[in-house]
């Protein structure tokens, strides 16, 4: 099923771009391995780069125990929940660009942040009332399993009201989306005013996200479902490419369009509503990168999906390197540390010389 999504079209060659997509994709890689070695190394407890990579060869290994759990119990889990989170927010604001054939989209559209937010708020305030019970059932895992399934039930109910027919349309699926998002917004406020202090702390941190509290556990949790869009690229990067003329050209070079769609919805929205989950609200990494790719890279979906999986996790863990430090001991929340970054570039690239349009897109 998989395979019929794209196989039958077979877009024109990139000619020049081909070259210049592939040598970028291994900077990018470069960029993640350099990213990865300083979320490892970099921190108040000391383990630098050259005790990094005395633990990683065994070879005069230095480190103290003291040292060795705190690598291997914080700063692992929290590298690799990094990396799996950027990952996963720019892959799924690339699809969705591409699917709305509009770059200013991101999963926010399809309803995801809207309903884990709200799902995420709702286990704060009551918690310890209403849905005591399954909060007791759930354990630690209360919130985040609230947040997932919170933005997959929003995302699920805004395809079956955009749905007609048997087939999506794309309008009515921003135009609902706006709708729901408002809902869950007033909801949210509704809950808010219900919160004490105590609360209203815990929404505000959560509201900024952070990698905080990271273990191996939640990067298991949230690993199948980045895994999931990371697996469909090859599938759905020519349908995407040629959705660029329409739906009805696209249907016209065998393109499945509505399956396609039907894939990349469901997939984006495990994704972000896993990543939500896990790592709280997360700004600008599915609008900004995929962005900054495609000025140097092209808009092929070929090289932009993997190109856009490369640098959202180097630029997440970078972004957390300077949360950890910039104002240590404290931690500053992730998500100021994304915003301070991407809406700068986000109002370069909309007001720029030549500005964000659709000539930018496949």
């Amino acid at each position: 099923m998989m395979k019929a999504l794209a196989m039958p079209f077979r877009p024109a060659a990139d000619g020049d771009r081909t070259r210049q997509g592939a040598v970028m994709l291994g900077l990018l890689a470069v960029l993640l391995l350099a990213a990865c070695l300083l979320s490892l190394g970099i921190g108040p407890t000391g383990v630098g780069l050259r005790d990094l990579w005395a633990y990683a060869t065994g070879h005069g290994d230095s480190l103290t125990t003291r040292e060795r759990v705190i690598l291997e119990a914080v700063r692992l889990p929290r590298t690799a929940l990094g990396l799996l989170v950027g990952a996963g927010l720019a892959v799924s604001g690339a699809m969705m660009q591409g699917l709305f054939r509009n770059p200013l989209a991101d999963p926010g559209i399809v309803g995801v942040t809207s309903g884990a937010g709200l799902a995420a708020v709702a286990a704060i305030v009551l918690g310890n009332s209403i849905l005591a019970p399954v909060a007791m059932l759930l354990g630690n895992q209360f919130l985040p399993l609230m947040a997932f399934f919170g933005g997959l039930f929003n995302t699920c109910m805004l395809y079956v009201i955009a749905t007609r027919d048997g087939r999506t349309s794309t309008t009515a699926l921003i135009l609902c989306g706006i709708a729901i998002g408002a809902l869950a917004a007033a909801l949210m406020g509704l809950l808010i005013v219900m919160a004490d202090d105590r609360q209203l702390r815990d929404i505000t941190f959560w509201s900024l996200g952070s990698l905080g509290g990271a273990t191996f556990g939640r990067v298991m949790s949230i690993l199948p479902f980045i895994a999931i869009v990371l697996a469909i690229i090859p599938f759905v990067a020519r349908g995407l490419d040629a959705l660029i003329l329409g739906d009805a050209a696209a249907f016209h070079m065998g393109i499945p369009v509505q399956r396609l769609k039907k894939v990349v919805i469901v997939a984006v929205a495990a994704a972000c509503g896993s990543t939500v989950a896990v790592a709280g609200s997360i700004g600008f990494v599915g609008i900004v990168v995929p962005h900054l790719l495609r000025l140097t890279i092209g808009p092929s979906h070929r090289f932009l999906l993997p190109g856009s999986a490369l640098g959202g996790g180097a630029l997440l863990l970078i972004a957390d390197c300077v949360a950890r430090t910039v104002a240590a001991p404290a931690e500053l929340p992730i998500g100021v540390v994304t915003a301070l970054f991407g809406a700068p570039v986000f109002l370069f690239l909309l007001l720029g010389k030549n500005g964000i349009s659709l000539r930018d897109m496949p």
